[in-house]
């Protein structure tokens, strides 16, 4: 837990881009039927009824002091999947980086092997020097800056029934653009000190 906070605690260094990862599944819900439109004095009507299409993934990557993010809808969550996605990080989002500081769960997917079941052993080598790895601990994945930004993308991208793939990269990429385009960025106050203090039960005890 202290390594992530004080990870959160550097300056902002663009050699050295802070970047919260995460992932997360949704599923991909129609209407069963045509929703009523809205009529003065009454708002758009929806049924409780609904339609499962299946579920898709989404993996958003975050960098809290540059206002920036990226999301992207995939058909599943493989370790493939995301070595793809730690590929497209340093070589397209931030290429110029010494390294880049990534922050992410602690999960089997989120492992040197997957880049090497994705690609050669120098090119798997390539992408894994050019990160410095942060895992949140086992039951501390609130400590990843990238689960706010799944936060605010669920209350203003995602609140209504998406149906398909087509439709949640669309809603996606809109909010994506939307957000990147004002800066939101995330100001971060929990610090190593403040987890002394507020969360001290969760450290061990020493034995005197």
């Amino acid at each position: 837990m202290e390594d992530v906070l004080d990870v959160y605690e550097r300056p902002d260094d663009s050699r050295r881009p802070l970047v919260c990862m995460d992932e997360c599944p949704k599923q991909l819900i129609g209407e069963a039927r045509t929703p009523l439109p809205a009529e003065p004095g009454q708002p758009e009507r929806y049924d409780t009824e609904y339609v499962r299409n299946g579920t898709c993934n989404l993996f958003l990557f975050a960098a809290p002091l540059l206002g920036w993010r990226r999301v992207e809808v995939t058909e599943q969550r493989t370790r493939v999947d995301w070595a793809h996605q730690i590929k497209r990080l340093v070589d397209e989002d931030f290429p110029d980086a010494d390294k880049v500081v990534l922050v992410m769960d602690n999960l089997n997917t989120h492992r040197p092997a997957s880049l090497y079941e994705a690609f050669e052993p120098s090119e798997a080598k390539r992408i894994w020097d050019r990160l410095e790895i942060h895992h949140t601990p086992k039951h501390g994945s609130w400590l990843n800056m990238a689960e706010i930004e799944f936060s605010v993308l669920s209350r203003q991208g995602l609140s209504e029934r998406v149906p398909d793939m087509a439709s949640m990269r669309r809603e996606v990429a809109a909010w994506v653009n939307q957000r990147n385009a004002e800066g939101g960025k995330i100001d971060w106050r929990f610090t190593t000190k403040d987890a002394r203090i507020n969360l001290k039960r969760l450290y061990p005890k020493l034995q005197h």
